[in-house]
């Protein structure tokens, strides 16, 4: 029998050992200059990597295929990417622009829900743009929490969520305010008019090696762009101001949300006093801490981030944060924990406040003066 070469490269083990040949040059984004050279931050930098591998390995093996659709995550309590928030739970699916589906669900009780279609991917064009969007304030919800949507290029009446040809991915996010005292939404997809073809759902051997180069790419790619981002965020170190909202977007980010970020960098004494002198009335509010690799710190094991419904406030109604190393100390509750970083990135979000963004004020104070009260 006669193979085709995209066959042959299989049954001799060339696809395989090209895979490895690029997933190791990944390596060499955990030794760009800019990264922390210690090896606590390097360990977690080839951490890093390996996480990023799974999240490819899913997305591009796994759960590609657009006409058997299904929800799996790119960020979860082990995979963390791009300043990735503790209070939300993340999903993604692969889709094609080219067919329709229908996304039916329950809400539970989860304060923020979120659909977004994207163009594009990390690990070709680097960014993920967005496409369409709906959210649960927009939504038709039966009084028990059901709904239904349909994703389509074309409108359609009721709960639609817009495409175009060439959208390629949902992702989801539910924002919680105290997580575990609510209960997430649940939701399946199907596709309407897939084309499945003779195989359906089996693996086809041709498109096995392009779908394994592209979870090596997304590795590779993914990391080396949030590199990039902290290498920018530099210029602004322990400063909390906007971002490039354009870019947020184009990163995947939502529509509702607006992004302040930047990097943190605390010597053993030093702390970080984050000020807000008022808090809008609409929408909520988030703030993180993240390693050098933008993955979010252990939140299931520490305090490394706080939101309006658990944070401390002040008796005029301001919002003040310390990150430190040390106990701050009972009079200053919102202490978030560095979890043996000395470095890495931070992100306050204003989620849903409707274009009301007070300033961030950030200042680095020795431990010292905060536990006397001179600071």
């Amino acid at each position: 029998m006669a193979y085709s070469e995209a066959e042959q490269r299989i049954l001799d083990g060339t696809v395989w050992r090209d895979f490895c040949r690029t997933l190791e040059k990944a390596g060499d984004t955990i030794l760009r200059e800019s990264a922390p050279a210690d090896p606590f931050n390097r360990a977690e930098g080839f951490r890093y990597l390996t996480r990023m591998l799974r999240a490819g390995l899913e997305s591009q093996i796994e759960s590609s295929d657009p006409c058997y659709p299904r929800f799996y995550q790119l960020s979860n309590e082990t995979i963390k990417i791009g300043n990735d928030n503790p209070d939300n739970i993340y999903h993604n699916c692969n889709i094609s622009g080219r067919y329709d589906y229908c996304i039916s669900g329950n809400l539970g009780t989860v304060p923020y829900l979120s659909f977004g279609t994207k163009a594009g991917s990390y690990e070709r064009e680097g960014e993920m743009r967005p496409t369409g969007h709906i959210d649960s304030r927009m939504m038709e919800i039966a009084p028990n929490g059901d709904f239904e949507i349909v994703l389509s290029a074309e409108k359609k009446p009721g709960n639609w969520l817009p495409a175009l040809p060439e959208s390629g991915m949902i992702i989801v996010r539910q924002t919680f305010n105290v997580r575990e005292e609510e209960t997430p939404a649940t939701y399946r997809i199907e596709c309407l008019n897939a084309d499945r073809g003779e195989r359906g759902s089996a693996l086809e051997p041709t498109s096995f090696e392009p779908a394994l180069m592209r979870a090596a790419a997304f590795v590779t790619q993914t990391s080396n762009l949030f590199t990039d981002w902290m290498e920018r965020f530099e210029s602004h170190v322990n400063q909390l101001p906007s971002d490039d909202q354009e870019r947020c977007q184009r990163a995947g980010g939502d529509a509702n949300i607006h992004y302040l970020q930047s990097y943190w960098r605390l010597g053993p004494e030093e702390a970080l006093l984050i000020e807000v002198d008022r808090i809008p009335d609409k929408g909520t509010w988030n703030l993180q801490l993240s390693n050098f690799w933008m993955e979010s710190l252990d939140y299931l094991n520490h305090r490394i981030h706080l939101n309006k419904a658990i944070a401390h406030y002040e008796p005029d109604g301001a919002l003040r944060i310390v990150i430190a190393h040390k106990n701050p100390g009972p009079t200053f509750p919102n202490w978030l924990e560095t979890c043996h970083h000395d470095c890495g990135g931070m992100l306050f979000r204003w989620i849903e406040s409707e274009g009301d963004h007070p300033p961030v004020r950030c200042r680095v104070v020795k431990l010292a003066e905060l536990a006397s009260g001179t600071s």
